[in-house]
């Protein structure tokens, strides 16, 4: 056997890895020794040992602090799984001496916190009371970030390029409606035949940069020659998206395909154009090497059952976009 052979199987402990962790997380051993409460001087000999055993340098210094060397991404990815499962192993001995049938931790959009996960959580409650969520919103992006590093059992959103979910594994939930949307009372509403040059002089309402809309909405205004808005705000929340379009002449890159809870309140108005050519259906994500645990499982059956019952009637005279599974 060899030292490092030697080294992982016998001598590398949790505390090790969190360590590395937190020098990874914080890049400045100042920072990881109050986060850990011990000296600086014992946090820089740990990493000094731990590098030693390993026979490798894990981090170097920069002028920015500490990066972490192609070593270091290496065990720093492995770290987080290990503390991650390690995490999963208390929660699960918890469970059993508590009666409770597990924890999951989801991450989810701001619009699907706000209209299909009250739904399912009603009905995973009905199921299976003593179940416990934890829920995370975001951008899918962060989120994605969050299931590789094992923070997150399952994430439900917009499913992005295969190039972004390699090494996951995902299951469409509905099919997408990109649909440009305003208020009841635009001057648009009453335009017939309206184009996408009509739309130049008009306040937006924007996916934020990163979002995985961003960039089909900028090819799209590329395409009709449009120049990007100037008078803009940049949101993912459902809410402040419908809410704000009732109040000016803004308009708004929204998904209908979902019931709206509050439509009555903040009705929209869909703008005859096509953007039939973005396609970002909603699905659940999850990491192929770590297969569901029950009360994930759990959470997705009925996040699927819900789904079709949610298929918004918004846009009158289009078909069901429910996915049947």
């Amino acid at each position: 056997m060899s030292q490092l052979d030697w080294y992982l199987t016998a001598n590398l402990k949790a505390r090790h890895l969190r360590l590395i962790v937190a020098v990874n997380d914080f890049r400045n051993l100042r920072q990881v020794a109050a986060n850990s409460f011990i000296t600086v001087p014992a946090v820089s000999k740990a990493l000094s040992e731990i590098e030693s055993a390993l026979g490798v340098k894990l981090f170097e210094r920069t002028v920015n602090g500490l990066r972490p060397t192609a070593y270091g991404e290496c065990v720093v990815r492995h770290a987080r799984t290990v503390l991650s499962n390690l995490n999963r192993v208390a929660e699960e001995i918890k469970a059993l001496q508590t009666g409770s049938a597990g924890k999951v931790n989801v991450g989810a959009l701001p619009s699907l916190i706000a209209t299909i996960m009250p739904k399912a959580l009603a009905l995973l409650k009905q199921d299976s009371p003593h179940t416990n969520v934890s829920i995370s919103e975001g951008r899918m992006t962060t989120l994605l970030q969050e299931l590789r590093r094992g923070d997150l059992d399952i994430v439900v959103g917009r499913l992005p390029s295969r190039s972004v979910t390699v090494g996951l594994q995902e299951k469409v939930l509905l099919a997408s409606r990109v649909k440009l949307v305003t208020g009841p009372n635009h001057p648009l509403v009453h335009k017939k035949d309206v184009q996408w040059d009509d739309l130049r002089d008009f306040p937006w309402v924007l996916p934020p940069p990163g979002s995985l809309m961003r960039e089909p909405i900028e090819s799209t205004f590329a395409r009709h020659g449009l120049p990007m808005p100037l008078n803009y705000i940049e949101t993912l929340s459902t809410h402040l998206i419908r809410a704000y379009i009732q109040s000016n002449d803004a308009i708004a890159i929204h998904t209908v395909d979902i019931v709206y809870p509050y439509a009555s309140i903040n009705p929209i108005h869909v703008l005859p154009l096509d953007l039939s050519f973005i396609r970002r259906p909603l699905g659940a994500i999850w990491r192929a090497d770590k297969p569901l645990v029950p009360s994930a499982s759990l959470l997705l059956r009925c996040i699927e059952e819900v789904c079709p019952s949610m298929v918004s009637s918004d846009v009158a005279g289009e078909e069901s976009d429910a996915v049947q599974t």
